[in-house]
């Protein structure tokens, strides 16, 4: 029956990659004069993604972080969005570029706003196939 030498074969039920605390800068907000000059972000995304098995260790068999990181920088440098809430949106969708990603949360915090926070920002939860 497989008997690998009396050790116990663990198997992979859950699987999240992460960027975290990816500080840069962006053009957003509602009023113009918040629009004016960049801001200093804080962005942090969870891509929950089937933990299929094997991979053989080869990179191709994965949802590689390292697309994400680019893809929200470039983002960042070419939008201006109102909200939060939108740049959440728009990263959610590099997030399911990959059809093996099923779900998301985005974490988006502006740094400098108020000199007596560390930050305020949202958190958005995204489904695959959610409204």
């Amino acid at each position: 029956q497989g008997d690998s030498g009396g050790a116990a074969v663990a198997r992979a039920t859950a699987q999240r990659i992460f960027v975290r605390d990816l500080t840069l800068s962006c053009k957003l907000g509602v009023s113009e004069r918040e629009r004016a000059k960049y801001q200093r972000l804080c962005i942090n995304v969870e891509v929950r993604v089937a933990p299929d098995r094997p991979i053989h260790d080869d990179p191709a068999n994965i949802v590689d972080y390292r697309n994400l990181v680019p893809a929200i920088r470039r983002l960042a440098q070419t939008t201006t969005p109102l909200l939060l809430e939108t740049l959440a949106d728009e990263i959610a969708a590099i997030c399911f570029a990959d059809e093996r990603a099923h779900g998301c949360r985005i974490r988006i915090e502006k740094l400098d706003r108020y000199a007596d926070t560390g930050g305020i920002g949202i958190e958005v939860e995204h489904e695959r196939g959610g409204a």
